[in-house]
């Protein structure tokens, strides 16, 4: 089902490699247009570029940690292309350790980035989906919204709380026509277990993602719930790769 997705402009938040990435690819081909975001200006650039150039992507330099430059990115869609109709808040990172190690500086990041980059995005496109009266917000949360593990605590809170927000969220824009999802996916074959600092942990974090399915599987997730019809709103969705059990 790819219906619903031509002509919608998509502002995706951690497009330069990973999930972000490959929704963008996806969306670009059913005919969306994406503007993208992330720190790494020259991925995005080469991205926008190879999406078609600014008639159908546009490349901006952004830290979802910043609220005024996710609004900036924000701003460049509506500027250049008329509106918003889908805010994907995918950009995180996954520091994971046992709490003991009181690895206090990975604990902030996983919370500015994972959680009030969520944040960020909601406030910066809300506005504007309102005023529209339509929208799509999609937020990414993970299999560790659901289950917690040992050393992964900081990282589950976060995305236990992007659900909890999700929801919340949900039910105050009925009003305006704008639709939420939040996508939990497994282990997917992404950069985000190069965010592990605890060498040990790394190693397992490794061994658990040999496993790890394609990216495009979350895109898939992404288009599906975005070409359904106005009325319906998919509100949640989780998935992981066939062998993975937790």
């Amino acid at each position: 089902m790819n219906e619903n997705i031509a002509g919608k402009v998509v502002v995706i938040t951690g497009a330069s490699s990973g999930l972000g990435e490959a929704t963008a690819r996806h969306l670009s081909r059913l005919g969306a247009v994406v503007v993208l975001g992330a720190r790494r200006i020259d991925r995005l650039r080469a991205l926008a570029a190879e999406l078609g150039g600014d008639a159908k992507a546009s490349a901006v330099q952004t830290d979802v940690t910043r609220s005024d430059q996710v609004e900036g990115l924000v701003d460049v869609a509506v500027e250049r292309y008329g509106r918003i109709d889908v805010m994907l808040n995918n950009a995180g990172l996954m520091p994971h350790s046992p709490l003991e190690r009181l690895k206090i500086s990975d604990w902030d990041r996983m919370i500015d980035v994972n959680l009030k980059g969520v944040l960020y995005g909601i406030a910066a496109a809300l506005p504007h989906m309102r005023a529209q009266r339509s929208g799509h917000v999609i937020n990414v949360s993970s299999v560790a919204g659901h289950k917690v593990r040992p050393g992964s605590a900081v990282y589950a809170a976060t995305k236990h709380a992007v659900r909890a927000l999700s929801e919340g969220l949900r039910l105050e824009v009925k009003p305006y026509n704008i639709r939420t999802t939040v996508i939990s996916p497994g282990a997917i074959a992404t950069e985000l277990p190069d965010s592990v600092t605890e060498a040990d942990i790394a190693a397992s974090v490794r061994k658990i993602y040999e496993i790890a399915i394609s990216p495009e599987s979350f895109a898939q997730a992404v288009v599906y719930a975005m070409s359904q019809p106005d009325d319906v709103d998919i509100n949640e969705i989780l998935f992981r790769p066939t062998r993975q059990e937790i």
